[in-house]
């Protein structure tokens, strides 16, 4: 339990306004008090929400304090705690525009134009005497007016205005193009302007067609998505909108389309980057109905609070273009309870009645339970988590004719550890407490990639799927569920430092046909492993490559096409990998000697089309620094993300050696972080100092609110300090 509280001065004229404080996340059951008079509470950890503090402050100073509260088993991982993101005070005329109080649709889009409807609830005296009109103008991303309407605020429409506008020549918002708009609305009192209210939106259409798939501009789209919780790592679950951007970078490079905000509601700084970076977002909205999970989980409120929560996250969220669809539930015990089906619609319907424009799914992990009652068919999208295999039985009982993979893979990983023999396995537990990163190893109830990439190529009724998950994220050590000291998950495609894994270029090879992918694995320093069989794999988009050791070819491989969902499917198939096949290429029998491993990629058409080596490495001797961004914004958050890399005398990475390093920053930037991405670490984050792990880790250096210079320091015993300087 903690308290917060912070004091703050309002003008002399602050009871002729109305004054709106808003939280966009306090972790938990929140009780806000305004000079000690209690305002409100509100348990959801995750939603926003406001409360109308107009009666409580008084001209001058005022206090604000919120008391917050984490339970004990409320929660399956880190949800982190107390005001983990921003919290805001508006203050506006008595006459205003609601608080989200606009909601955009865009039904008609044309070349030639675009029908914008605007629905604008607006809060003004029943009783008022004066002349109110309603002005709606829509401005370009580069700030042009292109559109306008004005119209008077009648009797009938006091509280809500409908209003629609036509947009000339529209430019689309989409995932390779994110186009956006913004629209300003201007509320006039008999001629005066009294309040302003801009809202960003994008112009997309969004249609899902039987046995066809998702259209977003009457294209169609497969999701090629993840599923990422909602902390940050080394940041823990404090939002910071640079390590946000990061992250989306990151996995746009590895061509994901989609997120979906597992299992929570996310942060508005996420919405944000994902409408300015081109990603669409599944947003979440609960993990627990009224059946409990967790002793202390959403159970205890479900029943006085979930129509509420849902109603805030939907007007929050619905102006928001990359929000392409609502996902209501994950995983919920209803799924196989009488009555199930009823939450199901009870909450489906909220979303259609306050946001029709959008479909509604939810992650449903019992296919049996699910098929033989109306759970999963009351779902606009059918969505189901692992299990693909299910996927025909799906199609076949259900009347949408689309199936989504809402959660698919859960394939174990660490970055730079390799497990022999090369077999695949299910939840595989070593002393060391990490998996392989040859990319075998799954959980009990999950999968390898390649087994719903072959489900979503083949099956044209499968539409896509979200992989568990982009990011290493904090709680949840599957397969070590109470072996200390394992403490983060390791489904990430990333690391929880954000250094990507191996399985990262498999997804790359896959999913970004815009860049070519060759990445070798594992690495080829090996001391003692001299003549045993040491597999190498190839993830690449080209459709074979040659493999040389020292040398001597080891053989072409192809990426065999003939195999498919249909003959792959059985017991020997998956132990045989015979679906990795078709997407990556495996040298089994390789035998390791120290050297040079390198490949040759061809083309269709048997031409050379890359090549890329690696080699043994020597004792490390130096360190590498490579910043993913020079230049930081001076405003005291900015964060630049540092990777430490060991580095032999020849300039080779040294991946098979670990050493402590230590940090120090001067300038105008300070220390934020560290992180290596070893999910049984228990170094601290904030301390100035840590082991990498397989020969990296990430230091976070963050800005001041001064421009200037940055340097940071990193020296390690027998190694050359190395600098590397930043601008704010």
């Amino acid at each position: 339990m903690g308290w917060y509280r912070n004091a703050i001065n309002v003008g002399n004229d602050i009871k002729n306004k109305t004054s709106i404080l808003q939280f966009d996340g306090a972790m938990s059951n929140a009780e806000v008090y305004v000079n000690g008079q209690k305002v409100g509470i509100w348990p959801n950890g995750y939603n926003s929400f406001y409360f109308d503090v107009s009666d409580f402050l008084v001209p001058g100073e005022n206090t604000i304090a919120v008391r917050l509260e984490n339970q004990p088993e409320s929660s399956r991982w880190y949800p982190g705690a107390g005001l983990y993101r921003n919290v805001h005070l508006s203050i506006s005329n008595k006459n205003k525009i609601a608080h989200w109080g606009t909601y955009v649709t865009t039904p008609t889009i044309t070349p030639e134009y675009a029908k914008v409807n605007v629905k604008t609830s607006l809060e003004i005296d029943k009783n008022s005497k004066s002349q109110f009109a309603l002005v709606q103008t829509i401005y370009n991303k580069e700030g042009q007016e292109v559109a306008q309407i004005k119209e008077v605020v009648g009797p009938y429409d006091i509280n809500k205005k409908n209003q629609s506008i036509n947009l000339p020549q529209p430019k689309l918002w989409s995932t390779e193009i994110p186009n956006l708009y913004t629209l300003k609305s201007d509320l006039y009192e008999d001629g005066k302007l009294v309040d302003s209210y801009k809202t960003t939106f994008g112009v997309r259409s969004l249609e899902i067609i039987p046995d066809k798939g998702f259209f977003l501009n009457g294209q169609k789209t497969v999701f090629k998505g993840v599923c990422i919780h909602h902390d940050l790592g080394p940041l823990g679950a404090a939002v910071n909108e640079a390590a946000l951007r990061r992250q989306v970078r990151i996995m746009k490079d590895m061509g994901v389309n989609a997120i979906r905000t597992s299992h929570n509601m996310p942060a508005p700084e996420l919405v944000k980057i994902c409408d300015e970076m081109g990603m669409m977002l599944m947003v979440e909205s609960f993990d627990e109905w009224k059946v409990p999970k967790m002793k202390n989980g959403y159970n205890l409120y479900f029943d006085q609070w979930a129509e509420k929560d849902l109603v805030n996250l939907i007007h929050h969220y619905r102006n928001n273009p990359s929000i392409i669809m609502w996902c209501i539930g994950n995983e919920v015990p209803e799924q196989y309870t009488a009555g199930g089906s009823k939450v199901a619609r009870f909450l489906q319907d909220i979303c259609h009645r306050e946001d029709p424009s959008r479909p509604v799914t939810q992650g449903m992990d019992n296919p049996d339970a699910v098929l033989n009652s109306s759970f999963a068919s009351t779902m606009d999208v059918a969505g189901f988590n692992y299990r693909p295999f299910k996927y025909p039985e799906a199609y076949k009982k259900l009347q949408q004719q689309i199936i989504l993979g809402t959660e698919t893979a859960s394939t174990l990983s660490s970055r730079g550890v390799y497990k022999f023999p090369v077999t695949r396995k299910s939840m595989a537990r070593y002393p060391d407490h990490q998996a392989s990163s040859y990319d075998v190893e799954h959980c009990s109830w999950s999968d390898l990639p390649e087994d719903n990439f072959i489900q979503h190529e083949d099956l044209p009724y499968a539409i896509g799927e979200f992989v568990w998950t982009g990011f290493d994220y904090l709680g949840e050590p599957t397969p070590y569920y109470t072996d200390w000291p394992s403490h983060s998950s390791l489904f990430g495609i990333v690391d929880l430092a954000g250094i990507p894994k191996d399985r990262y270029y498999l997804y790359r090879s896959h999913w970004n046909k815009a860049e070519n992918t060759l990445h070798i694995l594992p690495h080829w320093t090996w001391p003692g492993r001299e003549r045993d069989t040491t597999p190498i794999f190839v993830y690449t988009n080209y459709p074979a490559a040659e493999l040389f050791i020292n040398g001597k070819s080891q053989g072409i491989q192809r990426k065999d096409t003939t195999i498919n969902v249909y003959n792959s499917g059985n017991k020997e198939s998956l132990g045989n990998l015979e679906r990795q096949k078709r997407y990556r290429l495996m040298w089994m029998n390789t035998v390791y000697e120290p050297g040079i491993v390198k490949v040759v990629a061809y083309d269709d058409a048997g031409n050379i089309a890359a090549e890329k080596s690696i080699q043994t490495a020597d004792k490390a001797t130096r360190l590498e620094l490579e910043a993913d961004r020079n230049t930081l914004q001076a405003d005291g958050k900015d964060i630049s993300f540092v990777t430490v890399s060991l580095i032999d005398k020849n300039g080779n990475f040294s991946p098979a050696e670990d050493h402590e390093l230590q940090f120090r920053v001067s300038g105008q930037g300070s220390f934020k972080a560290v992180a290596n991405g070893n999910p049984a670490s228990l170094e601290s984050f904030q301390e100035p100092k840590m082991k990498t792990f397989n020969g990296k880790l990430v230091v976070l250096i963050q800005s001041t609110d001064k421009p200037g210079d940055i340097t940071l320091e990193v020296k390690g015993k027998g190694l050359k300090t190395q600098k590397i300087k930043l601008k704010s």
